[in-house]
């Protein structure tokens, strides 16, 4: 039972959304210290780790983002879309990051409450995603300033 355990766990390491969180764990370079960290994450959520992490990604991914755009003196904050790659980059830096500023216990134990919490569609993490989008669906009367 231990070595399918240790098979998913890898599995999840090896993963797009595993190798995001690593990277986005890690601290001065200290790759093994992150996989540690998600190792142990992984193991607090159970056996049903790998559709935790999707769940959660998932639910945090923006689809709107604005940008400025400054044209004829005056900076306009334009909404555009997000391409796939950069949606699940800004959702699970969202979720590191709304998990580091968790106070007290450990990284494991604050990146966990954090995917649990964004699998339910709560948590700060998700609370960027809807202000960013609220942003996003605020400035659409700039929509057409897009192409410049």
């Amino acid at each position: 039972m231990k070595k399918n355990n240790s098979i998913n766990k890898e599995i999840i390491l090896n993963s797009k959304v595993g190798k995001k969180f690593v990277n986005r764990l890690m601290i001065n370079g200290k790759k093994q210290k992150a996989e540690q960290i998600l190792l142990n994450t992984i193991s607090m959520l159970h056996k049903n780790a790998a559709y935790s992490l999707t769940k959660a990604v998932a639910s945090v991914k923006p689809i709107l983002e604005v940008r400025s755009i400054r044209l004829r003196g005056s900076n306009y904050q334009v909404p555009v879309p997000i391409m796939e790659k950069r949606r699940m980059s800004l959702a699970v830096k969202w979720i590191v990051n709304s998990a580091k500023k968790r106070g007290g216990k450990s990284m494991s134990l604050k990146l966990k409450d954090e995917i649990l919490l964004a699998q339910k569609n709560q948590g700060d993490s998700v609370k960027k995603k809807i202000t960013t989008h609220k942003l996003a669906c605020s400035n659409r009367a700039f929509n057409h300033f897009r192409w410049f």
